[in-house]
């Protein structure tokens, strides 16, 4: 289970959590940034080829999946936020405690299951 406390002597402190995603989120985003690159120099390259119908499709994804890693690391961003304030595992909107197993599985959560669930 995670201990929710402030210190960091033990194992998988909320710290731990948040700082292991953004590690993991920055490095997926980084490898997309170099993917994207890699597909836009095809183009260029071969801009008359039915393969840049393919590559562009691709860029297309690469962008998506960038908005989608910049938005996780904003979520990490407003998870640290509220440690800071003293805030961290309860909702957002209710206030009710967030399991610590959802905090687990996903440090930047903002809602409770129900919370979500309805959404």
């Amino acid at each position: 289970m995670v201990r929710w406390s402030r210190r960091s002597d033990g194992p998988r402190t909320c710290e731990s959590l948040l700082r292991d995603e953004r590690v993991k989120v920055q490095h997926l985003l980084d490898g997309a940034g170099r993917a994207g690159g890699a597909d836009r120099e095809a183009v260029d390259e071969d801009a008359g080829s039915s393969d840049a119908a393919e590559l562009l499709t691709s860029q297309g994804a690469d962008d998506a999946l960038t908005t989608e890693l910049r938005d996780r690391l904003a979520a990490l961003d407003r998870a640290e936020q509220r440690l800071e304030a003293g805030t961290f595992g309860r909702s957002i909107v209710s206030g009710q405690i967030i399991p610590d197993d959802r905090l687990e599985a996903d440090p930047a959560a903002e809602l409770t299951v129900d919370e979500a669930n309805q959404l």
